[in-house]
């Protein structure tokens, strides 16, 4: 059985909070919350799916609307208006295949890489455009599981849930100098808008496909559950939130488990215009995004 699922929109300029996925052309009801109220329901519950609604929905306003209308527009789960006060973070190297197939052995931990990705306001959605510099060296899709979580007054994370996303960047101007990876992440990422109501999942598995010029030109499979890490979940997100920069009160934080082997490896390579799509088919989410080189202007 599947984890409950709810996802935030606007709809005429207000957000409202929808429960499961829609079904084209089928009616479904969204309630209205304040910005913030989502994120005050996982706060002041115990982060239940049955609680988590029973906060939300309680004596709010609702309206009905039929799946597919383009006045209501998905947001990244729990994203604040004030989207500096979220932030998107991951760890690398996380992957089992990286590890000769080996997990960490228990009761010892030496944390792996963490890197800084953006703020809230870079997380782009399914559809939306990837912009990355106009020069990259070797870019690559990773499918990635994104933990959610969001902080209380006092600082304390309170997990809400998972979705999933692609974590773009540039993997050849990381191997050129790791010294340089936090250049290379700094491209577009998408996560899809469903929050899954449950536990980090253990198994994940998809497929990716990358299109150009309306044409299959390359893809493969994933595997990105937590069975596939090296590294327990538990231990990094613990980690993760011992550093007090990250427990700031009221904080979203949004945290990229790390991704399989992907296009790169298998020598393809990424090119302005290409689209790629994600099929993570163990939950049932599929998104896509086009990917688009950005030169700016040169400075005055």
């Amino acid at each position: 059985m599947s984890d409950p699922i709810l996802f935030e929109a606007l709809y005429q300029g207000e957000r409202h909070v929808g429960f499961d996925r829609p079904e084209p052309g089928r009616k479904q009801t969204l309630y209205r919350v304040a910005d913030g109220g989502l994120a005050a329901a996982f706060i002041a519950t115990d982060g239940s799916a049955d609680a988590v609604r029973a906060a939300v929905t309680e004596g709010a306003e609702t309206v009905t609307v039929t799946a597919g209308d383009t006045a209501v527009r998905p947001l990244p789960p729990l994203l604040p208006t004030a989207s500096g006060n979220a932030l998107l973070s991951g760890f690398m190297g996380t992957h089992r295949k990286k590890w000769d197939g080996k997990t960490a052995p228990e009761g010892e931990f030496t944390p792996p890489k963490w890197f800084f990705k953006g703020f809230g306001d870079w997380i782009r959605l399914p559809g939306e455009t990837l912009h990355v510099p106009g020069e990259p060296v070797a870019l690559i899709e990773e499918p990635e599981v994104a933990l959610v979580y969001v902080n209380d007054a006092d600082g304390t994370p309170h997990y809400a849930g998972y979705t999933f996303g692609n974590d773009l960047c540039d993997i050849g101007l990381h191997r050129r100098d790791p010294g340089y990876n936090p250049y290379c992440k700094l491209c577009d990422t998408a996560l899809a808008p469903w929050l899954f109501l449950g536990e980090p999942p253990a198994s994940v598995s998809g497929r990716v496909t990358i299109e150009r010029d309306g044409a299959t030109a390359w893809e493969g499979g994933f595997d990105c559950g937590g069975d596939a890490l090296y590294f327990r979940v538990r231990d990094m997100a613990r980690h993760l939130f011992s550093f007090p920069a990250v427990r700031r009160p009221g904080l979203v934080n949004y945290v990229l488990l790390g991704a399989d082997e992907a296009s790169f490896h298998d020598g393809f390579r990424i090119t302005d215009g290409d689209r790629i799509s994600i099929d993570v088919k163990s939950h049932g989410v599929a998104f896509d995004n086009a990917v688009r080189y950005v030169s700016p202007a040169p400075l005055p």
